[in-house]
């Protein structure tokens, strides 16, 4: 038989173990946006990357100056890619994916978030803000929805879903996408009630369903960031016309090493004709 101290100390314990653990759960609520953006909060400089062609395009947001980078395509008509990063770094890291986009003679829309080389704080709500300014200012220069290709990488998948659902884009290009970010923070913080906690949602795979826009899905096989089964299950609930390209032995970062320019290329010039 226990002695009569023992289940007061055994309660004690685990009221203390149930207080630590609140508290933990309190701190990443709190912090949560500083564990999600890793902004590059410089200015970017277009020449320093050898990407000259691109010249600011600034926008008003949710009160900001918001200033995002733009080339005209070569050709009228040809198509404008609407590029949106993933959380971290700035456009200075993406210049073998943006280079090869200029060089074919694609419009090159570089959409600057808050915080991103820009005043204000990142937060869900803030791309979108920023996305739909930038989309809406290239559109009143007399493009047209359908000659956009809304291109998400990583986080910035997120965004480019939403545009989807809002603009009738020629194509929606999404690079290691995910269904949720609450997915995505799950495999991280299992032990966490991700869901009930996180502010930014990111839930593409609600919307996905929404749009009808050609769809080209990329993602490495060994990604070790976004787990591929979430790119599996959004390309699942996606919309025909769809296609998904899975490369072995890419990671999460790495993909233009292993041939997804040829493939977006192949994509584009199959794309059926703007309605």
């Amino acid at each position: 038989m226990y002695n009569k101290p023992f289940l007061p100390t055994i309660t004690k314990w685990i009221a203390e173990i149930f207080l630590a653990y609140v508290l933990v759960c309190l701190v990443l609520m709190l912090m949560q946006r500083n564990l999600i953006y890793f902004p590059d909060s410089t200015a970017f400089v277009p020449a320093d990357w050898k990407l000259s062609e691109l010249q600011p395009f600034d926008v008003k947001s949710n009160g900001l100056e918001l200033r995002s980078w733009y080339t005209a395509p070569k050709e009228p008509g040809n198509l404008t890619v609407v590029f949106f990063q993933g959380n971290a770094g700035g456009f200075g890291l993406r210049e073998h994916k943006i280079r090869k986009w200029l060089d074919a003679g694609l419009g090159v829309l570089l959409v600057g978030y808050p915080n991103y080389g820009n005043p204000g704080s990142p937060s869900e709500q803030g791309l979108y803000g920023a996305a739909r300014a930038a989309i809406d200012a290239v559109l009143a220069k007399g493009t047209t929805p359908s000659e956009l290709v809304l291109y998400g990488e990583s986080l910035g998948s997120g965004v480019a879903v939403e545009m989807a659902t809002k603009y009738p884009a020629r194509a929606l290009i999404l690079e290691g996408a995910f269904t949720s970010l609450a997915d995505v923070g799950a495999k991280e913080y299992w032990w966490v009630p991700v869901d009930l906690l996180l502010k930014d949602k990111f839930d593409s795979l609600s919307k996905i369903g929404r749009v009808h826009t050609p769809l080209l899905m990329l993602h490495g096989e060994d990604d070790n960031i976004v787990p591929l089964q979430l790119d599996k299950e959004l390309f699942a609930a996606a919309n025909e016309p769809k296609e998904e390209i899975i490369f072995p032995g890419a990671g999460h970062n790495n993909l233009y090493d292993f041939g997804a320019w040829e493939v977006i290329q192949k994509f584009l010039i199959h794309l059926p004709e703007k309605q």
